[in-house]
């Protein structure tokens, strides 16, 4: 199915706001929303889900520490060394170990986690961007289907778009 990107370009925030909550109205969520600063009512309006990158923390962390023991183990019974009496296989001086790993396999899957939920490095040029972002204008882009594209201006207009753009150039969807 082919997209086209559209981009409404509005002057104040309420409507930027009133204009997501019709595209959602409208069953059409996949948008991209540019402010000048942070904004709570933006955030609220653009209702954000959870972000994966804590669970590569966690899977990350979880691994490391479990690599920290194993190799801890497997040390201890490769190289046998009986010291005052105590096991082979002591748990105590593992965590040790296992703590330095579980940081670094979960500080190495954070920033693997964050390229991949970011989809960096992204190599293609934004046809659609305005530098009014940075100058108090609040924009919001959507890759709309090519059949409700006339449906989505409608929709940015209605909301008080001061300019909607969109490009000639389709985005193939796979």
């Amino acid at each position: 199915m082919a997209e086209r990107p559209i981009l409404g370009i509005f002057a104040y925030q309420d409507a930027a706001v009133d204009a997501i909550h019709r595209l959602k109205a409208a069953n059409l969520r996949d948008f991209l929303v540019y402010a000048p600063y942070p904004s709570h009512e933006l955030e609220h309006a653009i209702e954000p889900h959870q972000s994966p990158v804590r669970l590569f923390t966690l899977v990350g962390g979880l691994t490391g520490a479990a690599t920290g023991f194993a190799l801890g183990t497997w040390t201890s019974l490769d190289w046998p060394l009986v010291t005052g009496g105590k096991p082979i296989i002591s748990l105590p001086p593992f965590v040790i170990i296992a703590f330095e790993l579980a940081i670094l396999f979960g500080a190495l899957s954070t920033v693997l986690g964050l390229f991949l939920a970011t989809r960096l490095p992204h190599r293609g040029v934004d046809v659609l961007y305005d530098p009014s972002f940075s100058e108090g204008r609040f924009g919001i882009r959507i890759d709309a289907p090519s059949e409700r594209a006339a449906e989505v201006r409608q929709i940015m207009t209605g909301a008080g778009a001061a300019e909607v753009r969109e490009t000639d150039r389709e985005v193939n969807v796979a």
